[in-house]
């Protein structure tokens, strides 16, 4: 049994003393810290993870002491599952494994971000609206119409734009969605967990809104959805490749099952299981077919990386949509609490993901805060703004999942309202930060980098589409160190530099660039400060001459 983690084992707990009971209550507390607010406890399991077994009485009796231990710290449990084990005896034994899921103090829900990835025309949409709204689909994409943002986009029936759509469980781990005629800001109250979808576009003229998404809403898993009938086409390939390249962890969801046979399923599997055991993936396919399956799945992937689970549904017959759900609900988040709390303890910083005016409010900025806390009525710097200086302004007022927050922490997505600043001073991939951040901004910088995919060969003054979290903006390649050019699949470190205007980066920042077919990754591993040439005269901005 692991130190850390939230998984513990407990072999049997029938009639503790009232000592006993106290330090058993303390190691829930750590247990449920650890895990963010959720913990699962194993009842029949010794220590070393040999699976002993309780007889019906004393397994009573050791849920109900949990019972009283999650009343205590103020948890709800659900049980996930029994299992019975052969043992020599006549009395036949069973272990239990239990759901502890606590909402923290400070926190309305536990929240976790799932980017949805696949081919055109695989089903994300409607799987999303079925999860979403609750109904089934027609077999005509009914679901998905509540989730379009653009006339252009019901009409062609294409996904062109990142869409939101949030799915709630409550504490007993039931779906919370929009059936019942609730709203969102019901939702949001009955739920202590949220998954937030990012519905992202499968076409391949949206790859660049696509590749946003991903890099700029830092999304803590991705759902990569596969269509039964056509298997891997189009965009799947890719999109898996990004996924891998970004170190964003993946399930994969085979859709339209309901449609073809059951060989073309297999097919369809196969085909996949191939793909994931190739050497440059290496990843153990997991396909789930129960609940059981769902439930070993959602602990073994947040563990392991390496695993990648595969679901087979359908969104109109409904077939094996609930596999999905108690999935979801036990999936865990991947950081700890400590690492959150460290991001906490940094300065404030915001990263500017949309923009929109709205009436009455004024200027209205969506995006993820990275690090530190932000509250409302604060003071923060933006930009930079095309000459590289950063503007004042005060944080009004901050809504999440639609629903008023007093107080922003990090890695938390939101809304933040600016009161009457001007719009148009704001661009996507600004961020705002605490004045005294000082923040170094650049417009030359050094990558390493690999060329996963180039026509001819990747030389100097090769023009690129650079992606750094949510910085999107054309780049000339300046330089090759130790190299002239580049073929596919070789590693080089590249001095880029910004065409337009210079942008705020940090040494590590994962970075992705394109260009028609040129396809590459890397890390960024050096930047030059800011130094302005204008009329010939070259002045520097120092620490202490920054414009603000």
């Amino acid at each position: 049994q692991a130190e850390d983690g939230n998984i513990e084992y407990k072999l049997k707990l029938v009639n503790p003393s009232q000592y006993r009971f106290e330090h058993l209550v303390t190691q829930m507390k750590w247990r449920l810290q650890e895990g963010r607010g959720e913990a699962v406890y194993q009842i029949g399991v010794e220590d070393n993870g040999l699976l002993v077994g309780l007889s019906e009485e004393e397994m009573r009796a050791s849920l109900k002491t949990l019972r009283r231990m999650a009343e205590k710290v103020g948890a709800d449990i659900t049980v996930l599952r029994e299992r019975e084990v052969d043992y020599d005896s006549d009395v036949p034994r069973k272990i239990t494994e239990v759901l502890v899921r606590k909402v923290p103090d400070n926190q309305q829900f536990l929240d976790l971000r799932v980017a949805v990835l696949g081919n055109v025309d695989s089903g994300k949409s409607t799987l999303l609206g079925v999860l979403t709204q609750g109904e089934l689909d027609n077999g005509r994409g009914r679901a998905r119409l509540n989730l379009f943002r653009h006339l252009h986009e019901i009409q062609s029936g294409r996904t062109s734009s990142i869409s939101f759509e949030i799915l709630g469980f409550n504490s007993k781990g039931e779906v919370v969605n929009y059936s019942d005629s609730r709203t969102a800001e019901e939702i949001c109250e009955s739920s202590s967990k949220m998954i937030t979808f990012i519905d992202l576009a499968g076409h391949h003229k949206y790859l660049k809104t696509t590749i946003f998404g991903l890099t700029s809403y830092c999304p803590d898993f991705a759902m990569l959805v596969v269509s039964a009938n056509t298997g891997i086409a189009g965009t799947t390939r890719e999109h898996l490749g990004l996924a891998m390249a970004l170190k964003v962890p993946f399930f994969i969801v085979i859709s339209k099952v309901d449609l073809c046979s059951k060989a073309t399923v297999e097919r369809t599997v196969k085909q996949l299981e191939r793909i994931l055991k190739q050497p440059g993936c290496n990843k153990l396919p997991l396909l789930v077919n129960s609940d059981d399956d769902a439930v070993t799945a959602a602990q073994q992937f947040a563990q392991s990386p390496n695993i990648t689970p595969i679901f087979t549904l359908s969104s109109v017959s409904g077939e094996n949509l609930d596999l999905l759900k108690v999935f979801l609900n036990i999936l865990p988040p991947l950081t700890n609490s400590k690492e959150q709390e460290e991001l906490m303890q940094q300065l404030t910083e915001f990263q500017v993901d949309e923009i929109y005016t709205v009436p009455e409010v004024g200027t209205v900025v969506g995006g993820t805060l990275s690090s530190g806390i932000c509250r409302e009525g604060e003071n923060l710097v933006v930009g930079p703004t095309d000459d590289g200086k950063f503007l004042r302004l005060k944080v009004c007022s901050i809504q999440r999942n639609r629903s008023a927050c007093r107080v922003l922490r990090a890695g938390q997505a939101a809304t933040l309202a600016l009161g009457p600043f001007d719009r148009s001073l704001l661009r996507k991939g600004m961020v705002m930060v605490s004045p005294e951040m000082n923040p170094t901004i650049c417009s030359v910088f050094e990558a390493e980098i690999v060329l996963l995919f180039h026509a001819t060969t990747f030389r100097k003054g090769f023009q690129v589409t650079v992606h750094v979290g949510n910085v999107r903006q054309t780049a000339i390649v300046e330089k090759i160190h130790g190299k002239d050019k580049l073929r596919t699949g070789e590693k080089a470190v590249v001095r880029f530099r910004f065409i337009k205007h210079p942008e705020y980066l940090k040494i590590g920042a994962k970075l992705l660039f394109r260009e028609g077919v040129t396809k590459g990754i890397g890390h960024v591993t050096d930047l030059q400060a800011i130094t302005t040439k204008e009329n010939g005269l070259e002045e520097s901005l120092g620490p202490g001459q920054r414009s603000f």
